[in-house]
């Protein structure tokens, strides 16, 4: 029999009863004088704090989680004091730990937080652990594999941790609807626990198979998973033809959904752009996206808390960790890719209200942008083995150093090396990444059932927005509820729950606002670093007569309005055809818009040039003919480009450089029309990614005789 059993069984009726009775106390400190605990929550609190276990909840949004795991540290801490050392939380995203730090003070706990935002805090956060003096400790899953923070906090930390939480558990498994690489150190954390250090591991959002995936991480752990019914949440679809028309739903809606709420969209530019039109038509929003800066969200944070704004416009950024029990709809302008993540996002409403509306508005323009993100999953084996053998076992390569020498973009190079530190073959270390020289394979077999999961649950979302049975319930069978049945609250429960019906007016505003052509190229001015090392003799500063200069796009391919038509247009499956009629004249507005507008250029083009494009040669040559046609400007040819090899335009900007420094070429019958121009060249291009190819090729351009280059280009990636 093990100690934790034995010390289980030597603990009587009474001495459980009494520890109940503290723990009613502590609830009704934490959550008002009428507070009970659930039976679950005793279970779970009992399993911590008298038995010393590891716990598993699967519990809705709402059940009351963190109640559970700040009762149990105060009941530690009452009975054991500072011996007992602090509870470590394991906490995914800021927010949730500023909602949580205001939590346990309501408590009578002491709470702090380590994270990327209060490095000068840190110092004195250690110290004041040292001395007793901190209940709770919220740390975020990426500093479990900081270099300082692994090898100099963590082996006292979790030797002297009295309760581990672990928080949005589901994220500890790649099953899960947001694998974070980070989470999996946990093993490291769990492995230098003291034998009788009570553990709990919560969540709303696991299937049958991602509660087994974290059971067995844990190990001999309780599980209590309950039902997943949210009895306050009215479920909702409306089908609408297009963006605009969606647009136009919410401006004309939105007043008479109740409370604040969340609109959540698909991109960052989705975001953006659904934000700007709701102020437009004069809703109190903000915008909540991972581009928008810290004080930015956290102003918006709380504005929303405060009910000063109607919404926030968020992208999946505020998928977790937000705690607003009021919050009283949440819409969603594109399907997420998984029911289960659906389930998570929607969750966040209704928990102190009697009703909360849950609609969602899909897009046909979704699949595309599952399939994109997709396609940033997990690279394939030759670009993995490149990283690794570009790594030494005894001195630390930055991922700044080692981006230039692979393929890959650097957040996704980021998440494929934490990866291989969880695995084992490499190892995160000050000054970058080393090499273990641990034997290591590429699980094909692995990642192949991950991605068939992918997209299963992908037609799994279509599926809820095409059903006619219960949408609460076909939520819950995802979740492999065993209790799931009709809610009798949603829209094919009881019938519309809303008018699809849409102004001519808000319609018309929609479109007109969509339909506006126009984004910005930046121009690139700096080389990217590190470019010595694959052999291109560049750095520094773009010499200032060889840069080009803003450009103009008609959209991003991510936009609401733009997007579908621009991805139809360019995506790599699209033939190569002339250009539509709808397209040139968005590009002849956005002509007109640059000459006259705020930001006009300083010089009318004088002549027009393409880029030679290998995949779409008349798309690009029919734009080129038609604004020399409309501006009855000269069209001098084409800049051509010779390259060695494939490349699909979607590498990191030091192989892109590497790629393209020398590729480009100005024909002589070009170059001999270029220093009798009186103004700038436009260059014309289909699809700006990098921003590279623009940059060289105008370069080219600037160095054959050109006074200036304004790019020009039908979409921009992103």
């Amino acid at each position: 029999m093990t100690e934790t059993r034995a010390t289980a069984e030597q603990t009587t009726a009474a001495d459980r009863a009494a520890v109940r009775e503290r723990a009613e106390a502590v609830l009704r400190r934490l959550a008002g004088d009428h507070a009970v605990l659930r039976e679950d929550q005793w279970r779970a609190i009992e399993a911590l704090t008298v038995d010393r276990r590891r716990v598993l909840c699967v519990q809705r949004t709402g059940w009351g989680k963190s109640a559970v795991y700040f009762v149990a540290t105060a009941l530690l801490r009452d009975t054991e004091g500072a011996a007992a050392g602090p509870t470590v939380i394991v906490s995914p995203l800021l927010a949730l730990m500023r909602n949580q730090v205001e939590a346990a003070a309501r408590a009578g706990i002491r709470a702090r937080t380590i994270n990327s935002a209060n490095l000068d805090e840190w110092s004195e956060i250690e110290a004041e652990i040292r001395a007793g003096e901190v209940d709770v400790l919220l740390i975020s899953p990426e500093r479990l594999n900081n270099p300082d923070f692994r090898d100099n906090v963590l082996p006292g930390l979790a030797a002297e941790t009295g309760l581990l939480v672990v928080d949005e558990a589901h994220c500890v498994s790649d099953w899960g609807h947001d694998f974070r690489p980070d989470y999996r150190r946990l093993r490291t954390f769990l492995a230098g626990l003291p034998s009788r250090t009570p553990v709990l591991a919560t969540t709303a959002t696991a299937n049958s198979r991602v509660t087994a995936d974290v059971a067995e991480q844990l190990g001999d752990a309780l599980v209590l998973r309950g039902p997943l019914d949210r009895d306050s949440l009215r479920l909702a679809v409306l089908d609408l033809p297009n963006p605009a028309h969606r647009l136009a739903w919410l401006a004309d809606h939105l007043d008479r959904l109740p409370g604040s709420g969340i609109i959540y969209t698909l991109t960052v530019a989705g975001a953006t752009e659904t934000a700007d039109f709701l102020r437009s038509r004069g809703f109190a929003v903000a915008s909540y996206t991972g581009q928008v800066e810290d004080a930015d969200r956290r102003a918006a944070e709380q504005d929303l808390l405060d009910n000063k704004i109607k919404a926030l416009v968020a992208t999946s950024a505020l998928g977790m960790g937000f705690d607003k029990p009021d919050l009283g709809f949440v819409v969603h302008l594109g399907a997420p890719p998984s029911p289960i993540a659906y389930y998570q996002q929607v969750g966040r409403a209704g928990r102190a209200v009697e009703h909360a509306e849950v609609v969602l508005l899909p897009g046909r323009e979704d699949a595309a942008i599952w399939r994109y993100f997709a396609s940033l999953a997990f690279p394939p084996e030759d670009q993995v083995r490149s990283v690794l053998a570009n790594l030494w076992s005894d001195r630390p390569t930055s991922t700044q150093a080692l981006e230039p020498l692979v393929d890959l973009r650097r957040n996704r190079l980021e998440m494929m090396l934490k990866v291989l530190d969880v695995d084992g073959a490499v190892r995160r270390a000050k000054g970058g990444w080393l090499a273990t020289g641990e034997p290591w394979t590429y699980d094909t077999a692995r990642l192949r059932r991950v991605a068939e999961a992918r997209a299963t649950e992908q037609q799994t979302m279509i599926d809820y927005a095409t059903t006619t049975a219960c949408r609460m319930e076909f939520l819950r069978r995802c979740l492999d509820d065993p209790e799931a049945t009709p809610c009798g609250r949603c829209d094919n429960c009881v019938g519309p729950l809303f008018d699809a019906e849409v102004s001519a007016a808000s319609v018309a505003a929609a479109d007109a606002f969509l339909g506006h052509p126009g984004v910005v190229i930046a121009p690139k001015k700096m080389w990217p670093t590190g470019l010595g090392a694959v052999g291109v003799n560049l750095k520094g500063k773009l010499a200032a007569g060889e840069q080009i200069e803003p450009g103009r796009a008609v959209g991003r391919l991510s936009d609401l309005g733009w997007g579908s038509r621009l991805r139809a247009l360019v995506g790599p499956e699209s033939p190569d055809a002339s250009i539509p009629d709808d397209l040139a004249g968005a590009v002849v507005e956005i002509l007109k818009d640059w000459a006259h507008g705020d930001d006009a250029w300083a010089l009318r083009p004088a002549a027009v040039v393409a880029v030679a494009s290998r995949s779409r040669p008349e798309l690009v040559g029919s734009l080129a003919r038609h604004i020399a046609q409309v501006g009855r400007l000269p069209l001098l040819g084409t800049v051509e480009v010779a390259l060695d090899g494939e490349s699909d335009g979607r590498g990191n900007s030091a192989q892109r450089v590497r790629v393209l420094h020398d590729a480009f070429t100005v024909p002589p019958a070009v170059a001999a029309e270029l220093p009798g121009l009186s103004g700038p060249v436009l260059l014309v291009d289909d699809l700006v990614d990098s921003g590279w190819t623009m940059t060289l090729a105008g370069r080219a351009l600037r160095r054959a005789g050109a006074e200036g280059v304004l790019p020009l280009a039908l979409a921009v990636a992103g």
